[in-house]
């Protein structure tokens, strides 16, 4: 291909004061640079946008550092090699990497690990930025390493729709665990039990108060809770801990509800210390020596149709901002993704 191709970018502009709005965000368009020896540059089919981006785009104090402002958000990206001058990549080659929120992406592939070649035969290239991706490995450590689910025992999990979630809830079931799912909506609810197979499924919409909430969730899991995992905090995190069993897991993976800056308080911590409950924070990426056998699990149950997953797909670069701010609210259903081809 000519080098004379235009690469559409999505800045971050400015830093969100409270909730993010599509201001922060800025779509530019630069010109495709050259190859230089040992590059790849790759056309992205598919942008993964994920919960973390809300915190790098804060300049405080996290586990990542931030993101910088005028330069391109960060973020997962399945495409393919449409130009090479790296021996280990060819044109056509269907590959994920961090190319972030752009079109094309320009990869000095001669560093370890920044692109990565994934077979479509038996797996769609953007499961690789879901239940094959960062998602699913999210949910295979967090259950797996930190909750351990025994056959019998009941695991809760919330924002139980979303790519991390469905996939906890059918991996919980692969270990003859009962999972009990929490998600905004009836239609999400229904999704979950039905499709993928968890056996209760709570609408926290219908449930606007502690005791509310904490009296489904004794309906839904009768013998307690063993294991939770968690992606939102607040109410939710309060009447699960009201239900816990003692030695019960608790896998903190996101906490959604205090993403804009919101103080998060818990109402009885103490039943931390009254069930001798584990409270284990993680960052997946922290645990790259586990990746390739949660991937070969994960990959084998996709290509099976064993682990189920639904894509909210927005189309073209220049509806990710809006995407993205709609996936903080929980407008998605399923993995968000935007379709750049």
């Amino acid at each position: 291909m000519t080098t004379s191709a235009t690469n559409r970018q999505i800045l971050l502009a400015s830093r969100p004061q409270g909730e993010p709005t599509g201001d922060n965000f800025k779509l530019v368009e630069t010109a495709v640079p050259a190859l230089a020896d040992g590059q790849v540059l790759v056309r992205n089919h598919f942008l993964s946008l994920d919960p973390y981006m809300r915190g790098r785009m804060n300049e405080g104090k996290s586990y990542a550092a931030p993101q910088p402002l005028n330069e391109v958000m960060i973020g997962g990206t399945a495409g393919e090699v449409v130009e090479s001058k790296n021996p280990h990549f060819k044109a056509g080659d269907k590959v994920v990497g961090m190319g972030g929120w752009q079109e094309y992406q320009l990869v000095d592939a001669s560093q370890r690990g920044v692109l990565q070649k994934v077979d479509t035969t038996h797996i769609p290239l953007s499961a690789y930025l879901g239940a094959v991706g960062m998602p699913g490995v999210t949910a295979w450590y967090g259950l797996i390493k930190i909750i351990n689910p025994k056959a019998g025992e009941t695991i809760v999990v919330s924002a139980a729709s979303g790519a991390v979630g469905g996939a906890v809830g059918q991996l919980a079931k692969t270990r003859g665990a009962r999972a009990v799912g929490i998600a905004g909506g009836a239609d999400k609810c229904r999704y979950l039990v039905e499709e993928l197979g968890f056996d209760a499924c709570i609408d926290y919409k219908e449930h606007k108060d502690l005791k509310s909430l904490s009296a489904a969730l004794k309906a839904a899991c009768p013998n307690g809770i063993d294991g939770y995992f968690e992606n939102v905090g607040g109410m939710i995190l309060d009447a699960v801990l009201l239900r816990a069993n003692a030695f019960s897991r608790v896998a903190m993976c996101g906490m959604i509800s205090g993403y804009n800056g919101e103080p998060i308080p818990m109402t009885y911590p103490q039943m931390i210390l009254t069930n001798r409950m584990k409270v284990e924070g993680f960052i997946v990426s922290e645990h790259m020596e586990v990746w390739p056998e949660a991937l070969k699990e994960l990959g084998t149950l996709v290509a099976t149709g064993k682990l189920k997953y639904r894509e909210s797909v927005a189309q073209g670069l220049a509806a990710a901002p809006e995407a993205f701010l709609g996936l903080l609210k929980g407008r998605n259903f399923g993995k968000q993704l935007v379709k750049l081809i």
